[in-house]
């Protein structure tokens, strides 16, 4: 099923969020590699492939892509972009946190990121969240 004309309108907002994202000032590999863990984390196949090949496409290295899973126990990954994907990771696992994302993540994210950059992480794992729930229920496979 598609809700592209049924819910045009809601569409409409989503890409224009994307828009909004992809002209912050995070970089857009970090954001390509934070959509990516979220949809490994949520299990959503089509976006896991299509930020997959994005984030190659954005100059992310093919080992980066691979080893993403494995953030933590790899060298390849700055420390601006470590923060970035355990406040998506902390974020998008709300039934991990009961008392939402832990201090100690906030804080390093902001230690990385000023105000309207940390602002842009927010919305982007909100919207990366809701792509993968849409994705999901609707069953959308990659190559579709």
């Amino acid at each position: 099923m598609s809700i592209r004309k049924p819910a045009a309108d809601g569409m409409k907002a989503m890409y224009a969020l994307e828009a909004y994202l992809n002209g912050t000032s995070v970089p857009r590999a970090t954001l390509d590699l934070l959509r990516l863990r979220v949809s490994q984390i949520n299990g959503c196949g089509y976006c896991v492939d299509m930020h997959a090949r994005e984030a190659q496409q954005a100059g992310v290295s093919e080992r980066r892509v691979h080893a993403l899973a494995a953030w933590r126990d790899t060298p390849f990954f700055s420390d601006e972009e470590r923060a970035a994907l355990a406040l998506a990771e902390a974020a998008t696992r709300i039934s991990d946190n009961p008392d939402g994302v832990p201090d100690d993540v906030w804080d390093a994210a902001a230690d990385h990121y000023d105000e309207e950059s940390l602002a842009a992480l927010v919305m982007a794992i909100a919207s990366i969240n809701a792509w993968n729930r849409i994705n999901v229920t609707l069953r959308n496979a990659p190559g579709h």
